[in-house]
């Protein structure tokens, strides 16, 4: 074989298995953590007593809460980065599981909205560092391996919104869904939602534990000067290589396998935003509003009353049917459509991914209609509700496609740059999505315009913006 022909077709590069996987454990703290809420939000809410005993106000506040989870994740995302370039990547990711495992302690023990606020804000800052987990994912990988590796991210993701949301609605309110184990802890009472806070706090701290006890650092420039540290005490004595690093563990080489110098000039946000990347960056904006969007207002249409517009769920059903759902949803994605995606590639992919919540919104909509003619949740109301989440399954290859894309778009050397604009970019939108999904829900069933409606007729028009803006993403991505 020539060299020219060696230097293009590389033997793919084993995975790091256990520096992976501690990684991934890292990152699946974030969806546990912001959606674990989710089934309980409208009675944490309403126990506050800030509504006044108004149903149609919870939503403006409820989206108040939601949203700040990733606005202040989006306002530090960027700073995380910074500082792992000082103090190394990973002290900066030991420190966001330790503070996120006291700030959902602080939630569960919160009685007024203020806290409630405060303590999701700094659920955000502690998940800031997200976006320092995906540059360590391309640090330990190289361009033989690293589309693999980004193909668990909405894997884990998948996982967590299974376990959020499971724990968030079995474990609420124990001392009336378990009498016979929490009724006579008066604890329990008083703080309703300790118990499913307290429990995604602990796999937080799990996570930290692990990482604290086997992450290594994977920076260039800390593993560079830890190379000269032990060349210097002694040249002579060879260094032994475990199996990970003997697979190209930590090197220093981009996605496009090129090495990253010493003396590499950085390249500023405006010289990274090109044609392609703006594009990309513009899907990838899209995609978590309309997501995001979708998320909030599942728990919202599932537990207000069906007299105002919901299905008028508990939050333990609530829980139950999204743990179901995201369960079996892993195992979809999994082995189903993460096959479809390797033969299609990610931009037609992620646009057959992203066109699903054009079937979703309007489900959605049918939903409840038929929930109020009905004065009850009958059995075309489930067989809609079956539909709806049927469509849904395509939302997390859309977020696989999208990660592909994100890499691929990405100029040589500047990997971890792009990867850090493209979670900002995705945490402000998130940010801002429950707020005006929440809200317009929350007008919508005040005003009944469009028959309460309102909502469901915005999402709609905005996915279908989201499905043209996907048909300009650059085609060169379309092979993974």
């Amino acid at each position: 074989m020539s060299s020219s022909t060696a230097s293009i077709i590389q033997p793919r590069t084993p995975l790091p298995k256990l520096q992976l996987s501690l990684i991934l454990l890292i990152q699946v703290t974030e969806p546990i953590t912001a959606e674990v809420i989710y089934p309980f939000i409208i009675g944490a809410v309403k126990n506050t007593g800030i509504t006044c005993d108004d149903e149609k106000k919870t939503g403006y506040y409820a989206g108040v809460i939601e949203s700040m989870f990733f606005l202040s994740e989006c306002c530090t995302v960027y700073y995380w980065g910074r500082l792992s370039d000082i103090y190394g990547r990973r002290t900066i990711l030991l420190i966001g599981p330790l503070g996120l495992t006291l700030a959902m302690l602080g939630f569960g023990l919160s009685k007024t909205f203020l806290a409630l606020v405060i303590f999701r804000a700094l659920q955000g800052i502690f998940n800031g560092n997200i976006g320092v987990a995906k540059t360590v994912m391309a640090e330990v990988t190289d361009s033989t391996n690293m589309a693999d590796a980004f193909t668990m991210i909405p894997i884990m993701w998948s996982f967590g919104t299974t376990v959020g949301p499971a724990l968030g609605g079995i474990l609420a309110n124990p001392a009336t869904q378990w009498p016979q184990l929490f009724g006579k802890f008066a604890f329990f009472r008083d703080f309703p939602y300790f118990l499913a806070c307290a429990a995604a706090g602990f796999l937080a701290f799990i996570a930290f534990a692990l990482a604290y006890i086997g992450l290594k650092e994977s920076s260039p420039t800390f593993k560079s000067q830890e190379m000269k540290n032990v060349t210097s005490s002694d040249e002579s004595e060879p260094l032994l290589q475990d199996d990970e690093t003997q697979s190209n563990y930590g090197s220093s080489t981009s996605s496009t396998g090129q090495t990253i110098g010493e003396h590499a000039q950085p390249l500023s946000a405006w010289e990274l935003l090109t044609g392609d990347l703006r594009i990309v960056l513009l899907n990838y904006s899209l995609l978590s509003f309309t997501d995001m969007s979708y998320t909030v207002l599942i728990p919202l249409v599932y537990s207000s009353s069906i007299s105002i517009g919901g299905l008028g769920l508990s939050p333990y059903q609530v829980g139950l049917i999204l743990g179901i759902f995201a369960f079996l949803n892993g195992f979809w994605n999994l082995f189903v459509l993460t096959r479809i995606l390797k033969k299609l590639g990610p931009r037609k992919m992620y646009i057959i991914s992203y066109s699903s919540y054009l079937v979703i919104f309007p489900f959605l909509w049918m939903l409840r209609d038929v929930a109020h003619l009905a004065g009850g949740v009958n059995a075309l109301v489930w067989i809609l509700l079956v539909c709806q989440l049927l469509a849904a399954t395509f939302i997390n290859t859309a977020f696989n496609s999208m990660s592909l894309l994100v890499v691929q778009s990405a100029p040589p050397n500047a990997l971890g740059s792009v990867i850090g604009l493209a979670q900002m970019t995705a945490s402000g939108t998130r940010g801002l999505a429950p707020l005006f999904a929440s809200s317009l829900f929350s007008l919508s069933l005040e005003s009944r315009i469009a028959g309460g409606h309102l909502v469901d007729i915005v999402l709609i028009v905005i996915s279908a913006l989201g499905l043209f803006c996907s048909f300009q993403l650059p085609k060169h991505g379309s092979q993974v």
